[in-house]
């Protein structure tokens, strides 16, 4: 099957999310000014000292923000930074800490579950969102709320998650600010937007790994700063393509997953795709190079990935970029819209009309 063109992708997409896609460079600076506009800068309620973390709580596009300022900020995090799936609170959270309420249409009820225990235990609460209940409760409670852009796929808000993580995170005192880190990424990432994004050569690297992702389950490898990137091109796989995927983490898969190879071809085509980073310990790479050797005789086909850049902020927003282009590709190559998620909306409606517990 050839690869997508311009046109092609253009009739299946028909909210263009792949328009929001390529238009990551400038959300970024955009992210910013929000944050900025926010009046979160200088807020002495936010100041920590201690051990006090950073909890972002968020559910799938709008929890990602969390995992990817974790592989960001790496050895320059000086305090915890995790990301909290679900409807409570780690155990161990106590009132120092700040929580981060994450939910791109403010009515994420595990986020608002966490809200309110945050609330509960006396902790330091922000949110980020583009209204609903969350920014309501906010509102009403004197919580400072991050406005962001509606109009998106709450996955294409992935910017604006990321950058707000890294702001909050500079202002408790749990990493330092990397605001030039920031503007020198949205610089970079526009020249890989010309170069990968829908109007570019057919053969580019994001068609070329949707072709040959094809007709194949996806499982794609990362270690280190690209574990948390290898998580987004799975769910963007997901949601996009529709179809299963997986992510694992290096040097983990190596103890147990990659026996299973052996047998991926008798049970249909499996693809592995491996992130590796430029400044990743040569150790690392070498298990990278090495299990994609061994893995490729039960694979469809394996693909190595490398990320592009100089600072830890472009590398991995380099594999988001190409991971989320890929995605939409191969959902274009379906035949397929990458936006309607219907079957997270019947699930959340249902939900809705369910008794609680």
């Amino acid at each position: 099957m050839p690869a997508p063109s311009a046109e092609q992708i253009a009739r299946f997409d028909t909210a263009n999310q792949v328009g929001d896609v390529v238009a990551m460079p400038s959300q970024l600076e955009d992210a910013l000014w929000r944050v900025e506009t926010a009046g979160l800068e200088g807020d002495a309620t936010l100041a920590r000292d201690g051990e006090a973390p950073l909890l972002v709580c968020g559910m799938g596009g709008s929890a990602i923000g969390g995992d990817l300022a974790t592989a960001v900020l790496g050895d320059r995090l000086t305090r915890p930074l995790v990301t909290v799936r679900g409807y409570e609170l780690p155990p161990w959270a106590t009132p120092d800490a700040v929580v981060l309420c994450a939910s791109y249409s403010g009515n994420t009820e595990e986020t608002l579950a966490c809200y309110e225990a945050a609330g509960a235990l006396g902790a330091t609460r922000v949110a980020v969102t583009t209204g609903g209940r969350l920014a309501d409760a906010a509102r009403l409670d004197g919580v400072p709320v991050v406005g962001i852009p509606s109009g998106l796929q709450p996955r294409a808000a992935v910017a604006y998650m990321l950058v707000t993580t890294l702001e909050v995170a500079a202002f408790t005192g749990v990493a330092p600010r990397i605001r030039t880190e920031i503007d020198a990424a949205a610089a970079a990432l526009g020249g890989l937007v010309a170069e990968w994004g829908p109007d570019a050569d057919d053969d580019n690297m994001a068609k070329a790994i949707a072709e040959q992702a094809q007709g194949a389950c996806v499982c794609v490898y990362g270690a280190g700063s690209t574990a948390a990137p290898a998580y987004r091109w799975k769910t963007q796989i997901n949601e996009n393509a529709k179809l299963p995927a997986f992510a694992a983490e290096l040097p983990e898969a190596d103890h147990n997953e990659i026996v299973g190879w052996e047998g991926a071809a008798s049970i249909g085509p499996f693809v592995a795709i491996f992130l590796a980073d430029t400044d990743q310990h040569p150790r690392t790479r070498q298990r990278i190079e090495l299990t994609e050797r061994l893995v490729a005789a039960g694979a469809a086909a394996t693909v190595m990935v490398e990320t592009r850049g100089t600072a830890p902020l472009d590398r991995v927003l380099s594999l988001v970029l190409l991971g989320d282009l890929v995605s939409i590709y191969m959902g274009v190559l379906r035949g397929l819209d990458p936006s309607p998620v219907p079957v997270i909306e019947r699930l959340k409606a249902e939900l809705a009309s369910a008794p609680s517990a």
